[in-house]
């Protein structure tokens, strides 16, 4: 038995609009790449793309893209991501465009990179608050983020139900 090698390439949906990501579908992002495929490398590139090319992971919040193809043809797919212009959903067009970050071997690495790559951004906003109370703004929102708090949240909840 063959194993075929794939290769995952993690991009980043930037758009003017943030709150827009929130519409994108996994499908939607899929047809959009494809199409864009089809327009810079024809049929040729369409097919040899298309054989595993799935969109594994979407988050519309953060606009994380990880999509997945084949090694042979992952320079086509990386290629023609610049030219998707815009993504529609729902019968509406979002003006965007595909930032790749990553090109990995497997998910894993991509995680990697990933969890590195929010650390830079992170400090790089930290850097460029201009006064103290912007800063302390950013790391109180960060810290209201925190697993710890959810989960006791989530533990009141269940008291409150044995209760009733």
């Amino acid at each position: 038995m063959v194993r075929f090698k794939n290769r995952y390439v993690l991009c980043e949906v930037v758009s003017e609009d943030p709150r827009s990501r929130q519409c994108i579908e996994d499908r939607t992002l899929g047809l959009a790449v494809r199409d864009a495929i089809a327009r810079v490398h024809g049929d040729y590139g369409l097919a040899c793309c298309s054989i595993s090319f799935t969109v594994k992971y979407l988050n519309a919040y953060t606009g994380t893209v990880l999509l997945r193809c084949r090694k042979d043809s992952y320079r086509l797919l990386c290629s023609a991501l610049p030219f998707v212009r815009y993504l529609e959903s729902r019968a509406q067009c979002y003006p965007c465009f595909l930032n790749t970050l990553h090109v990995g071997g497997t998910i894993r690495t991509c995680q990697k990179f990933l969890i590195q790559y929010n650390r830079t951004q992170l400090l790089r906003l930290l850097q460029n608050c201009t006064n103290e109370e912007e800063r302390q703004c950013i790391q109180k929102s960060l810290l209201s983020c925190s697993l710890t708090e959810e989960q006791s949240q989530s533990g009141a909840e269940e008291e409150d139900d044995s209760t009733e």
